[in-house]
């Protein structure tokens, strides 16, 4: 849009020029001195007036020549900038349509996860309803211990055969243990019982101050002291049971804070023969029980297999008898081949003398012929 104004300007001051060359020659017409003068002005102002035409139409040629000039570089401008825009077009529709699918993309894997994140929040829904139901659960004492026996029952039933344990077995004094593994003397049948101070132990990790804290310790101590007591006095009885008992905790972490903790509370159990076990403790446990059955077992059937061994080594005996007689069978048989080899070694004697004797008559005097009885 400024070509042509460009133009416009030139045209304008060659106009000016015109009107400038015009004004110059009046005022020298006007300005002369006399007529001579004046002629010869007019004169010049003629000859400048045609040099200024011949100029005008040199700027009019120079300016339509500039003009075409400048429209083949505006048409060529305009084709390389709609090349470029056209360049640039496809470039963008290109880097939207790979921007497009990588958009698809990242929002079907955005969906996915968006279902995993959906399927896990369900079932951390339904984790925590039932770690509700699970508090529900124990809070109540007898849900508790129902709850440590059935961890009880899992375990033994899991390690031992069924021939060794029974549970809610009832004792001679008429209480009833959780659960008792029937193992010979020594050390004889092991009650185990199942208990879970979770109360006591939920106040101690509530506990806000010292306080607080110290109350906690002296019900938690207060509550184990007294289920070592009891377990003591009713499943250790002389003659019928072993000289120890085990308590079973069915949490961990309630055993973990015993030993951290209440050091002297599992010293006082030593001292009363009560074994405190945890899970995983319970697990090792059982194994040495399992471990000294398979040993009892052994040591039960120690005479069969030295009755056993007593009846092989009489076979081993009789079966090197038997080998000796073969032995003397063979060394009866070597010699009887020792001498069928010397007989034999005599006939072939004989019949080599004989075979030389033939060869003598037949090379030297004439055979002798028996007397056939005619003069």
């Amino acid at each position: 849009m400024e070509l042509p104004l460009d133009i416009d300007q030139t045209t304008l001051l060659v106009i000016l020029a015109a009107v400038f060359a015009g004004i110059l020659a009046g005022w020298i017409i006007a300005s002369g001195r006399g007529r001579r003068a004046e002629a010869a002005q007019q004169a010049q102002a003629a000859e400048m007036a045609g040099r200024l035409a011949q100029l005008a139409e040199s700027l009019t040629s120079s300016q339509h020549q500039i003009s075409e000039r400048l429209q083949g570089q505006e048409r060529t401008i305009g084709q390389l900038v709609e090349q470029r825009l056209t360049s640039f077009g496809e470039r963008v529709g290109q880097r939207l349509n790979e921007q497009a699918v990588r958009q698809n993309e990242t929002l079907t894997k955005l969906g996915e996860r968006l279902a995993v994140i959906d399927n896990a929040q369900q079932n951390i829904t339904k984790l925590s309803q039932e770690v509700v139901s699970l508090q529900d659960i124990l809070s109540n004492k007898q849900a508790r211990g129902a709850f440590g026996e059935v961890q009880l029952h899992d375990l033994v039933s899991a390690t031992l055969p069924p021939s060794v344990y029974s549970f809610q077995t009832t004792l001679s004094t008429g209480v009833r243990v959780d659960c008792l593994l029937k193992l010979p003397n020594p050390p004889g049948s092991i009650g185990i019982d199942a208990k879970f101070p979770l109360e006591s132990y939920e106040q101690l990790r509530a506990a806000r101050d010292e306080s607080e804290r110290l109350a906690a310790r002296r019900a938690f101590k207060t509550a184990l002291d007294k289920h070592v007591s009891d377990i003591a006095a009713k499943y250790i009885i002389p003659g019928e049971t072993a000289e120890s008992a085990l308590l079973f905790l069915p949490s961990e972490a309630v055993y973990a804070e015993l030993h951290a903790n209440f050091r002297d509370v599992v010293e006082a159990s030593y001292r009363q023969r009560v074994w405190i076990v945890s899970p995983t403790t319970m697990m090792a446990t059982l194994n040495t029980v399992r471990a000294v059955l398979k040993d009892v077992k052994m040591r039960e059937q120690a005479h069969v297999l030295q009755r056993e061994i007593g009846l092989l080594m009489k076979d081993v005996a009789r079966l090197g008898d038997r080998v000796d007689k073969l032995d003397r069978h063979f060394s009866q048989a070597t010699d009887d081949i020792r001498q069928i080899k010397i007989s034999s070694d005599k006939i072939a004697g004989r019949g080599d003398k004989i075979s030389e004797l033939d060869m003598e008559e037949e090379g030297g005097a004439p055979a002798i012929t028996p007397p056939t009885g005619r003069v």
